[in-house]
């Protein structure tokens, strides 16, 4: 990246979104800025002091408050970075709602949609506009976010929609959960199965909007899975850590994306794990009894 440069990472004070801002702030030049963002003000502001000071650091990085669930919050830090930058070269929402394998699914749907959903729909809605020629939109997402994982009857809600109807297939599910009536119409118990699957449809939603002008100026518009990582948030989920990677050597991988020369026409809109598109239509619905995971 040439100099003045700005990324922006949300859920970035620990684990993966902490190694992906360090990884930027390594990989970026003196001069532009990587701004790391969450919910309190002094682990944001301990986290961007204690990054611009690792070994390594060339970029500038900076703390913001960012509560992802307030989309209006969102609107204002995209319109004001398009103020004082002129726009944003490289966004990676990364917000995730923790949720422990013992808690009630249905309890924690609100907070989780809020965090993994809402947010990113206006995410994409508001940083989409303001994103530079040639930069990266990225949402992490998971491998569970093909639409093969949901039962049939679901899938004409997320395939080949636009961002306005996943925004409303999400409010239809949480309503449904509400009413109790969720597993009755096809929705799994796991929350993460329909959240996952629609964060990868909004991003392809907005990307099939864009697809012939980014790829005509070498902007990427994606989903990524970071595959199983050894996190606070993740591990209370798997009986086997053996094959989990280091945030660090996860956040590799998505950031090979961000720095590429060219963007492949291929990854463009998709749900991209270690460089390669997963298909859209794979998976297979789960179980009521599986304990879903977050690979």
């Amino acid at each position: 990246m040439n100099a003045s440069h700005i990324a922006l990472v949300t859920g970035a004070n620990q684990g993966l979104g902490r190694a992906l801002v360090e990884g930027l702030a390594a990989r970026m030049h003196q001069g532009d800025l990587v701004l790391l963002t969450g919910r309190s003000h002094q682990r944001v502001a301990d986290a961007a002091r204690e990054v611009a000071l690792l070994p390594g650091t060339r970029a500038s990085v900076e703390g913001r408050v960012l509560d992802v669930t307030d989309t209006d919050a969102i609107a204002r830090l995209a319109e004001d970075l398009r103020a004082r930058h002129g726009g944003v070269d490289v966004v990676i929402s990364n917000a995730v709602a923790r949720v422990l394998p013992e808690e009630s699914q249905a309890a924690r749907a609100d907070e989780v949609i809020d965090v993994s959903n809402t947010a990113t729909h206006a995410i994409l809605r508001s940083f989409g506009p303001v994103l530079r020629p040639g930069g990266r939109l990225l949402v992490v997402a998971s491998s569970l976010g093909t639409l093969g994982h949901l039962d049939p009857r679901l899938h004409h809600l997320f395939d080949g929609v636009s961002l306005e109807q996943v925004e409303y297939a999400v409010e239809s599910w949480r309503s449904a959960i509400h009413r109790r009536n969720a597993q009755e119409a096809g929705w799994p118990l796991w929350l993460n199965v329909p959240s996952k699957v629609a964060q990868v449809a909004a991003v392809r939603a907005l990307a099939a909007e864009r697809r012939e002008r980014d790829l005509a100026t070498g902007t990427l518009i994606a989903s990524v899975c970071p595959g199983m990582v050894d996190t606070a948030t993740s591990r209370p989920w798997f009986s086997d850590y053996s094959g989990a990677q280091s945030p660090a050597r996860a956040a590799a991988a998505v950031l090979d994306l961000v720095f590429a020369d060219h963007v492949d026409p291929t990854l463009y809109g998709e749900l991209v794990r270690f460089g390669k598109a997963l298909p859209w239509y794979d998976g297979t619905p789960p179980l009521a009894q599986d304990r879903m995971l977050t690979p």
